[in-house]
């Protein structure tokens, strides 16, 4: 059954206007306005994860270039990824100040102004220096994505258009990697990353130019530091929302430390295949551009709630196949294990924006916070055992997160947030 909606007359969105936030209905399906809110996101998720992980599918020929281990290479992710994480609720707060469609427009014109210099980096410590500066640029556009979401769509269609922009996410996150394998194959990591910065460039121009203009915020200027800390504090203590936190801080972990490393027991034997050839392992991202928004749909059926633990279960189904030695199977287990993680991911975020009835940016950027930093950590941590104990002891981790993660949604959930009784 589907969850509970927010009750009658609990308190208007963070960044709602008083008198409009109540008459606002969101733009319908179908209308134009809605069209263009999910075309302009979409783009906005091309540049944005087109960029974060420009790196990842030139990762071991950015190691032998460079000549340093996996897991140093992976840093490049990382840090972009920190970055990216540390800046999420800074830029929440500034959204609610100057408006959420300004705020995207800044960080999506910086980020692929840091990312046109990324090639050009002349030492390591520069490029990783530049790959920060370009995740903090990004963390501009996620959680505020999805707060602008909420407040321009009609409700019923809310779970719908965050499908479709998390849908939008894995078309720009394939995009980049498919365009860097081939060029960083033939001309190296440097040109690669030139590309996808060139891709991500046309992408924000894309974005800027269909993107409408909120008609469901109003600024708002009352919330000084101790109203910031009230505001994160209260979503803190909201167990609701903690469960899906901590999903998304180990299965985001999980997902990046899989297609991290996975290229690196791809090339080495009995598999031996080049960058090219592995890049095209990122075409499992389709999978997830099917799945997210499929999981969007069946929420009205089957709520939240059992979409979010199926999605669960097909990560874990999907990751105990990549265990075989045989590359086909290896590859359908991939595919299955993407798309249920961007089913979980879709339902996830677009949840915190229902739990939370004020607040809506600061929820969502708490989840983008755990989201990123799981990236960064068990990313790049997950090398470290990957490097000593091989591709099953990190997978059997990764499927025992899968577990802690289903079971902490499946605790919190049902007793806080019963089905609606026909």
């Amino acid at each position: 059954m589907p969850d509970l909606a927010t009750p009658p007359g609990s308190p208007a969105p963070s960044g709602s206007s008083g008198s409009q936030g109540n008459a606002w209905q969101g733009h319908p399906k179908g209308s134009a306005a809605y069209g263009k809110i999910l075309a302009g996101l979409a783009f906005a998720g091309v540049a944005t994860f087109a960029q974060l992980y420009s790196t990842q599918a030139v990762l071991p020929i950015m190691a032998a270039d460079l000549q340093v281990t996996a897991a140093e290479a992976a840093l490049t992710i990382s840090l972009a990824t920190v970055g990216l994480a540390v800046t999420v609720i800074p830029w929440s707060f500034l959204a609610d100040r100057i408006g959420r469609v300004k705020a995207m427009a800044w960080g999506i014109s910086a980020a692929t102004a840091f990312g046109l210099l990324v090639p050009l980096a002349p030492t390591l410590g520069m490029l990783l220096a530049l790959r920060l500066f370009e995740g903090m640029a990004l963390g501009g556009i996620p959680a505020i994505a999805i707060a602008y979401l909420n407040e321009e769509v009609n409700r019923a269609h809310a779970a719908v258009a965050a499908g479709s922009y998390v849908a939008g996410t894995t078309l720009g996150g394939l995009a980049g990697r498919l365009v860097a394998g081939p060029v960083g194959d033939v001309w190296g990591w440097r040109t690669a990353a030139l590309a996808v910065s060139l891709l991500a460039t046309v992408a924000a121009v894309l974005f800027l130019i269909l993107i409408p203009r909120a008609k469901g915020f109003a600024a708002t200027r009352k919330a000084g530091l101790r109203g910031a800390l009230a505001t994160l504090g209260g979503h803190l203590r909201n167990p609701r929302l903690l469960a899906l936190y901590v999903q998304a801080f180990l299965m985001m972990g999980g997902f990046v430390a899989v297609y991290n490393y996975l290229g690196f027991r791809l090339s080495a034997e009995p598999f031996a295949l080049p960058a090219t050839l592995i890049s095209f392992i990122f075409l499992a991202y389709l999978s997830g551009t099917v799945t997210s928004r499929w999981a969007g749909g069946l929420t009205a059926r089957f709520g939240r709630r059992s979409v979010l633990l199926a999605g669960l279960g097909l990560m874990a189904a999907g990751l105990a196949l990549t265990l075989t030695p045989v590359l086909a199977v290896i590859l359908a287990g991939l595919v299955i294990f993407t798309g249920g993680f961007f089913a979980a991911h879709s339902i996830g975020s677009g949840w915190t924006g229902t739990i939370a009835t004020t607040g809506r940016a600061q929820a969502a950027s708490l989840y983008n916070l755990a989201y990123y930093l799981g990236s960064s950590l068990i990313g790049w941590s997950g090398g470290l055992l990957f490097q000593s104990l091989g591709w099953t002891a990190l997978t059997l981790v990764i499927v025992a997160m899968t577990f802690v993660t289903a079971v902490t949604v499946a605790v919190v959930h049902p007793r806080l947030n019963p089905p609606v009784q026909p």
